[in-house]
């Protein structure tokens, strides 16, 4: 299990880590999500030696960013919905705890919650109730 609240700061293995660990995972989030090859960025920004830096999932319709911005309340995944692989700001930001990166179904149900993008795996009754 990764720990995703050890700082990444002025620790450039850390940091390596973190970076290498986060893609991994959200290409998961994508295949959970069934999201097509081709329909989403996956992009690394390691930003200075103090921070975190953050790994973007971008899609047309969701934006996804993992980093180490809300430690003191556990948050790290932001989750927003846009127009467009273009659009930055996009909808209203919602966060969630870092550690859903140990649990790629539940976080692919957070993004779907929030964004309405990705299909839904399994074929439990609930899931298709109307």
């Amino acid at each position: 299990m990764f720990d995703w609240t050890r700082s990444c700061s002025y620790d450039e293995q850390q940091k390596r880590r973190f970076h290498t660990t986060a893609r991994s995972r959200l290409k998961k989030l994508a295949a959970e999500l069934g999201l097509p090859t081709g329909s989403y960025d996956l992009r690394s920004n390691k930003a200075g030696i103090a921070v975190s830096g953050e790994i973007t999932l971008h899609h047309d319709r969701a934006y996804i960013q993992v980093g180490q911005f809300g430690m003191s309340s556990g948050h790290g995944i932001l989750i927003r919905t846009c127009k467009g692989r273009k659009d930055y700001s996009g909808g209203a930001n919602h966060f969630v705890a870092l550690t859903m990166l140990d649990n790629i179904p539940a976080l692919a149900a957070a993004v779907r919650a929030i964004t309405g993008v990705g299909h839904f795996s399994g074929h439990s009754a609930d899931r298709h109730a109307a």
